[in-house]
């Protein structure tokens, strides 16, 4: 019995923890400090909590916790049950770095190792296949090293992956 009450409060003390996340996560855009947030912030705090779901997804989960005569906001008392539900059963995780690895390969050709802006200028604007299963998710990556890119004039292959590192896998 005592082994069933350490694990019992274990647990409790994960969900504590993952509800604790989520709610402080929620209160960055809780700017009336009324435990509710604009419906255009619930993709940035669902991706803040390391979640990258589509489009499609997202918004089947804003109309999960959106009022039955939508307001343009969320409460806090919706959203907290079902990210705590996405959080335990790790929906919506990102794509393995090997993964992007592998497509960072596919699209370096001459294989030196980096990318420049002309190569990469030409993939997202001329090859947009390739890009077109991230493109609803662009907003939730780590862009920092594409405005490198903007400044040295290439991307090398050691920074393609912390870039897109909250790409989703589709």
């Amino acid at each position: 019995m005592a082994t069933e009450e350490k694990e019992g409060a274990a647990a409790e003390s994960v969900i504590a923890d993952i509800q604790k996340k989520i709610t402080d996560a929620f209160e960055v855009f809780d700017h009336e400090c009324n435990k509710t947030v604009d419906v255009r912030e619930i993709g940035t705090i669902i991706r803040s909590l390391g979640c990258c779901p589509s489009e499609g997804e997202l918004h089947d989960m804003i109309a999960e916790v959106e009022e039955e005569e939508p307001t343009g906001f969320i409460r806090l008392e919706k959203f907290l049950p079902m990210m705590t539900r996405v959080l335990m059963e790790r929906r919506y995780r990102p794509i393995p770095e090997d993964i992007l690895l592998c497509a960072f390969e596919v699209l370096d050709q001459n294989k030196c190792g980096h990318l420049t802006k002309d190569e990469l200028v030409k993939y997202m604007t001329e090859e947009g296949s390739f890009f077109l299963m991230f493109s609803q998710n662009l907003a939730s990556c780590n862009l920092s090293p594409l405005f490198h890119v903007l400044q040295s004039g290439m991307i090398e292959k050691r920074s393609w992956p912390p870039m897109c590192d909250n790409l989703p896998s589709t």
